[in-house]
């Protein structure tokens, strides 16, 4: 353990149990979090009083990346912005480094994704003979390729497609435009959708939009126009949960993390600034590190 760590910790823990008269649970959490700064401090070969602004940040992301719950990290915080600000009192320090250290935004719970085989029942259900279940094949098939918010899927325009290259351009929070892939299967059905579905939707029609409403005369398809069709689809696929269409972007990161995707790629394609938004899938790490370590592990 580096030189000095050890007392600068017991010090404080000392002065919470004594001086603030804390309750042994509460010192014990503290002390918890302690270990881990401790640890984060000994693994870089420096003593807690000369971990920076920048180490600390650097250990609330290792925090978060282990799937720890916001709450959970947003304590260790305060633990820490309580621990500088003793040392500095104490004249240990000059300054703390965790004074503007702030917990992470909470996240919100992971909605319920849908299995490969759920997905596979949905996407049979359109009836592809007509033109609007054409449609709606389409639609369901390049939302689960690709992950895009709805409003991101019902604002394209058929400029954006390159179908032959397998991606699309779309505009996501912000008017900020990202490219994201897509599959080969997604691609050929809106190939199909663009040559025979479109066209008889539209009539005598023009639209800037790639997806058309199946009323003539009536507005483009909208972001709760096509929620109520994969409500639909779904009750008819025997899925229990109401279906939505964010449940199938969940779906889309999810089953990518399962076969090994990078998270930071998953990132970028869902079109999230910040990586932190992206880590709610880090169950999905979790159960992926599990499996590993049973596999590979001679004591597992």
């Amino acid at each position: 353990m580096p030189p000095g760590t050890a007392s600068s910790v017991d010090a404080y823990l000392t002065h919470l149990t004594v001086e603030r008269r804390l309750a042994v649970n509460s010192v014990q959490g503290y002390a918890r979090d302690l270990v881990l700064l401790r640890q984060f401090a000994a693994g870089r070969r420096s003593p807690v009083e000369a971990l920076t602004r920048q180490g600390l940040e650097e250990l609330v992301r290792d925090l978060m990346s282990q799937g720890r719950s916001p709450r959970s990290v947003a304590r260790a915080i305060a633990c820490y912005r309580g621990f500088y600000r003793f040392l500095v009192v104490d004249g240990r320090l000059k300054a703390s480094p965790a004074d503007d250290l702030r917990p992470p935004r909470a996240w919100k719970a992971l909605p319920r994704h849908l299995s490969v085989e759920e997905v596979d029942r949905l996407l049979m259900q359109p009836d592809v003979s007509t033109p609007r279940g054409l449609r709606d094949r389409a639609l369901i098939e390049l939302l689960y390729a690709t992950g895009m918010r709805v409003s991101e899927l019902v604002g394209l325009r058929p400029g954006d497609v390159h179908l032959d290259a397998s991606y699309l351009t779309c505009t996501g929070k912000g008017d900020k435009q990202r490219i994201v892939p897509m599959g080969d299967e997604a691609a050929e059905w809106v190939r199909t959708y663009l040559r025979e579905s479109r066209p008889a939707l539209l009539g005598k029609r023009r639209s800037p939009r790639l997806f058309v409403n199946a009323r003539r005369g009536g507005p483009g398809l909208t972001r709760i126009g096509f929620w109520k069709i994969l409500k639909t689809y779904g009750r008819a696929a025997g899925m229990t949960a109401p279906l939505s269409p964010h449940m199938l972007r969940h779906s889309f990161a999810t089953h990518l993390l399962e076969r090994g995707a990078d998270l930071r790629a998953i990132q970028m394609m869902l079109g999230h600034a910040d990586l932190s938004t992206t880590q709610i899938y880090t169950h999905v790490l979790q159960q992926r590190m599990r499996a590993v370590y049973d596999r590979f592990h001679p004591r597992a």
